[in-house]
């Protein structure tokens, strides 16, 4: 039976996960800018190495919620939490917890491709030389390779290194963003709308490059396209208005939704 809208404080699948290994564990997440309530009271489970979709209208609270993930609100002054956001056992606002070493665990990939203004060699180099991953040269080089290796880029660029990043194309540019997140060995990768300014051949790539990294990591994507949530995800959340509507295999998701709210959202009569 499809829940109404009347229930729309009532999160409808299943949010908290009891036959797979949890990797991220959500509680009572609350965000306010200043006095603005943008996520409400949100629970959720993470599967360990699957893809998980959030997806819902502009300005209903998935990115919000996403940068909870490695505390990439924290850089926003007017921004506080509440609640509670596990990681393998441990508190990620917990006082100890450094949130440089956290973004280094917890990966992210914008809606824009942003390499630094470097070589594509030094734009991967950068994080495992800040955090010491490499003893000599010898084996930075086999991160750099590796990581562009798993990004799905290497073969394009191996004759490139010591050009500007800048210079590639949109779609080479966001792998090479990818590949600096993977150089720094993450646990997790968040993808905050990774496509959305690239073209259809280029999104292709990184749908199948996401694919290949979720035999390794543990993705969380942001996508305003819900044929990129089916394709990608094995399990999707639905968010409206800082709340979290609806979660549950991705397949059920748009096939059989529970609420209502989801259902107009899939059939396009709202978005």
């Amino acid at each position: 039976m499809v829940k109404s809208r009347d229930e729309i404080y009532t999160t409808v699948g299943s949010p908290l996960l009891s036959d797979q290994i949890v990797k991220i564990s959500c509680r009572n997440v609350n965000v306010y800018y200043g006095d603005k309530l943008a996520i409400n009271k949100v629970s959720v489970d993470i599967a360990e190495k699957e893809v998980t979709a959030f997806i819902g209208p502009s300005g209903c609270g998935k990115s919000t919620f996403l940068r909870c993930l490695n505390r990439m609100n924290d850089t926003i002054r007017s921004c506080r939490m509440e609640g509670e956001i596990i990681i393998d056992s441990e508190d990620i606002f917990d006082r100890h917890v450094d949130p440089v070493l956290l973004r280094a665990r917890v990966g992210m990939v914008f809606q824009k491709p942003n390499p630094f203004p470097k070589s594509i060699y030094e734009n991967v180099a950068y994080g495992p030389r800040i955090h010491g991953l490499a003893k000599n040269r010898a084996e930075l080089d086999e991160i750099v390779i590796t990581s562009l290796q798993k990004a799905g880029l290497f073969e394009e660029v191996k004759d490139l290194l010591d050009h500007h990043g800048t210079g590639l194309s949109g779609g080479q540019q966001q792998r090479l963003c990818i590949a600096r997140a993977i150089s720094v060995q993450p646990e997790i990768i968040l993808m905050d709308e990774p496509c959305s300014a690239l073209d259809p051949i280029a999104t292709a790539k990184i749908e199948e490059l996401i694919e290949e990294l979720r035999q390794n990591y543990t993705i969380i994507i942001v996508t305003h396209s819900m044929q990129q949530a089916a394709r990608v995800s094995q399990r999707t959340a639905f968010f409206h208005l800082g709340n979290l509507i609806e979660v549950d295999d991705t397949n059920k998701v748009f096939v059989n939704p529970e609420h209502e709210l989801t259902q107009d959202y899939i059939t396009g009569r709202y978005g």
